[in-house]
């Protein structure tokens, strides 16, 4: 089987991320219109049979574009959200600044919680657990399906293909809006990594 993990499109940089519900900025529609088209395209490729995605607005919007485009059922994930921050999803950065001075993902430690929310080590747990159960219950499959993710959870998957240990202080990698990533689970490998390419094709 493999997995080709997309993060979802461009989105607000004026606001904190996590498990905000904000949508893509028009941009960013955009990048996942060119995405779509892009995997149309190349689909003999592959042969994809879903699109799964983090029930967050702005990965919901990339994926349902792309399920529209290549005509795949959609499923939703709750546990493929980006990191819970509590308190600051969503928050203006100017807001959250002043609110909560110097909170921030990387200077929590591993097992501090942000407020209302859950620590490094529970989003760790919690991607590492559908990862690993994911790929047990289709291992044997020889279809392509597509995951869209966010950044953070495209961070952990990336450390756990590659067996490196994981922090909160880890950013091996930083995926680009509407990359491509593909892992082959055969031979549990990364063939694509952060591909973006097809973007400049306008």
């Amino acid at each position: 089987m493999n997995l080709l993990f997309v993060r979802h499109g461009k989105d607000s940089d004026q606001h904190r991320g996590g498990w905000s519900q904000l949508d893509l900025l028009s941009e960013g529609k955009r990048e996942a219109e060119t995405l779509a088209n892009y995997l149309a395209q190349h689909k003999e490729n592959y042969h994809f049979t879903k699109v799964i995605t983090s029930d967050l607005k702005r990965a919901e919007t990339t994926a349902m574009t792309l399920a529209e485009k290549l005509q795949l059922p959609l499923e939703k994930v709750r546990d493929l959200r980006e990191t819970n921050n509590g308190d600051l999803a969503g928050m203006l950065n100017s807001e959250a600044d002043q609110k909560f001075p110097h909170l921030y993902f990387r200077s929590l430690a591993m097992d501090e919680h942000y407020p209302n929310g859950e620590s490094p080590i529970e989003f760790y747990q919690r991607i590492k657990t559908w990862f690993e159960l994911f790929l047990k219950e289709n291992h044997n499959s020889d279809e392509t399906q597509i995951v869209v993710i966010h950044g953070g959870v495209l961070n952990i998957i990336y450390h756990l293909v590659n067996q490196i240990e994981w922090t909160n202080k880890s950013d091996l990698f930083h995926a680009k809006h509407c990359s491509i990533s593909l892992v082959n689970t055969e031979t549990f490998r990364f063939e694509i990594e952060n591909q973006t390419d097809f973007l400049k094709e306008k």
